[in-house]
């Protein structure tokens, strides 16, 4: 027998909907779980190859405040799915993030990131940058509160920060290592 959800009810829905979901097992047994329902989201490293630089966002996340007492996260641009498309998706959130206008994006995968817990699905993009393409400040939308800091850093720095466990962002970190992967001349040190 197919796992099949009997009962969805929700405890709290703003942002995110948090909800407990009673299952039928493939075995019949009935059991409860918690399911975190934000959506799908999007998030692209850009990066500038002929300066060897990545542009990334500085940001409060209440849960590493909360957990660690971790006032900011160093992350690549990312956001909820609005559109229909991801990749356009990852070409607004470069935009209202970075100021970065992004042309070619290459897909790289659609991963579940807390499967235990979250429906939460990101398509992940790597996309490359020229100094022509800043086009705005970025920082984020004024309604979001967000208060996000545009950060361009060498890639052989942000290369040390993954080396080194600096770099505590898993969809960054996925990111950057699969950079480095695909053109490891970019994080060499000249």
């Amino acid at each position: 027998m197919k796992p099949q959800i009997i009962e969805m009810r929700v405890v709290h829905k703003r942002w995110t909907t948090l909800g407990v979901a009673t299952i039928r097992t493939a075995s019949g047994a009935i059991i409860d779980r918690e399911i975190e329902d934000h959506g799908r989201a999007v998030a692209v490293l850009p990066y500038d190859r002929m300066r060897r630089t990545a542009m990334l966002v500085r940001q409060l996340r209440a849960p590493m405040l909360k957990a660690a007492d971790l006032p900011q996260s160093l992350e690549a641009p990312a956001g909820i799915l609005d559109e229909i498309d991801p990749a356009d998706c990852a070409r607004r959130e470069a935009l209202e993030e970075c100021g970065l206008r992004l042309r070619n994006l290459e897909f790289l995968a659609d991963l579940w990131p807390m499967p235990g817990l979250s429906t939460e699905r990101i398509a992940l993009y790597l996309a490359p940058y020229g100094e022509q393409d800043r086009i705005a400040v970025g920082g984020g939308l004024e309604h979001e509160q967000e208060e996000i800091e545009v950060v361009e850093m060498s890639l052989p720095e942000l290369g040390a920060m993954c080396d080194d466990g600096r770099l505590i962002d898993m969809k960054t970190y996925l990111l950057l290592q699969a950079l480095r992967l695909r053109q490891p001349g970019l994080f060499a040190a000249r």
